[in-house]
């Protein structure tokens, strides 16, 4: 297949772009490069698949000198000139859209950006989808969209109607913009709920990259809710894994689909919504408690109130990509923590020694940490 993923310079469409052109694909890879973080690991990223910083012009073709099979265009989702550009040169089968604005914090104060970059843009993905009759649109979305919901595990055929940040609003509001293009142009579109993403060349405004390098650096490392919190925390192969099973099913029309009581999570519509997650959800203090196992370091903890646009704890139910596709998340948190720990100092501070606050034999690590709750 030929897909266009947008956001290949991004944490998740950097490995998704890899595995797409392993498995082989053609991959159309667009980015806009912004500095939301730190520009460096993007390029970085991109320099991974052989596209080279020093040849990257807004509008115009690289190719990779590692996969022959992969283009990339640096634009901007809400220049849909560039877009239409891109749409027009290649003869695209499927779309997969991970560009966004990320960051649910960030949008308390930016929140323009989430506009322009959520709404604005993906409309104009909806739109260039629409005209160029694409078989398949895939994009983000969010556990975030699920709010206010109390009801564990979270589930798509839940209603979603109470968002407590932008971010997730803008969320929810492209999975109704999808279905209205599913149902007015026969679109098939697929919206991803992600659940905590994180694994290696991961991105620095996550927990797991705060707290590593905060650790790391001998600082402090800030635990909000007073540490009452838990994550169904997935690793990005397995992320990229739902992905890729959803990319060859393109939605269907739900032929059992009920107006008098609609399911949220399909429609008469080619649309479908699926929870991308482990499905197990684990303490943020564990979550830790693993991250200081890997590095030797017991972290100093400031116990925080709850943030604003934040919730307690999320939970996927992902039965309908296990019942539907055989889908299995197979790394455990224990494992995925240490792969990116590995990562970060190999990537970050290959020559440098963790600074030791309080240096601990792993064997006492649980002892200690126990004590300290």
């Amino acid at each position: 297949m030929k897909i266009l993923v947008t956001g290949t310079a991004g944490f998740i469409g950097f490995h998704l772009a890899k595995h797409l052109l392993e498995r082989g694909d053609e991959v159309i890879g667009v980015d806009n490069i912004n500095d939301y973080y730190d520009v460096n690991l993007k390029y970085s990223r991109l320099n991974e698949h052989g596209i080279s910083q020093s040849q990257i012009q807004y509008g115009k073709e690289v190719e990779s000198v590692k996969y022959p099979g992969y283009k990339f265009v640096k634009a901007d989702l809400t220049d849909k000139t560039a877009l239409q550009n891109i749409f027009s040169e290649y003869k695209i089968d499927a779309v997969c859209n991970l560009a966004a604005q990320a960051g649910v914090r960030y949008s308390l104060t930016n929140p323009e950006a989430y506009i322009e970059s959520n709404i604005v843009g993906f409309l104009n993905v909806l739109e260039c989808c629409r005209h160029a009759k694409i078989k398949h649109l895939l994009y983000a979305s969010s556990s975030s969209v699920y709010g206010l919901n109390k009801k564990m595990p979270f589930s798509v055929n839940n209603n979603v109607d109470h968002p407590i940040s932008l971010y997730a609003a803008s969320k929810k509001s492209n999975e109704l913009m999808a279905h209205a293009y599913s149902h007015l142009f026969n679109l098939p579109t697929t919206a991803l709920r992600f659940f905590t993403v994180y694994g290696p060349w991961g991105r620095p405004d996550m927990a797991l990259f705060i707290f590593v390098k905060a650790i790391m650096e001998g600082k402090p490392i800030r635990v909000f809710n007073n540490g009452n919190m838990s994550r169904d925390f997935t690793y990005i192969d397995d992320i990229v894994e739902g992905i890729v099973h959803l990319i060859d099913k393109p939605a269907v029309h739900n032929a059992t689909w009920n107006a008098f009581e609609p399911d949220p999570a399909s429609s008469k519509a080619p649309f479908s919504v699926f929870n991308i997650g482990r499905g197990a959800p684990v303490s943020l203090l564990e979550f830790i408690n693993e991250i200081e196992s890997n590095i030797g370091v017991i972290a100093n903890k400031e116990y925080l109130p709850m943030q604003d646009g934040d919730v307690a704890d999320t939970w996927a139910d992902i039965s309908g990509l296990k019942n539907e596709l055989n889908y299995t998340p197979k790394i455990s948190v224990k494992e995925g923590v240490r792969n990116f720990v590995e990562w970060y100092k190999m990537f970050y501070c290959p020559d440098k020694e963790v600074k030791k606050r309080s240096r601990i034999k792993i064997s006492d690590q649980n002892s200690i940490f126990s004590t300290r709750i």
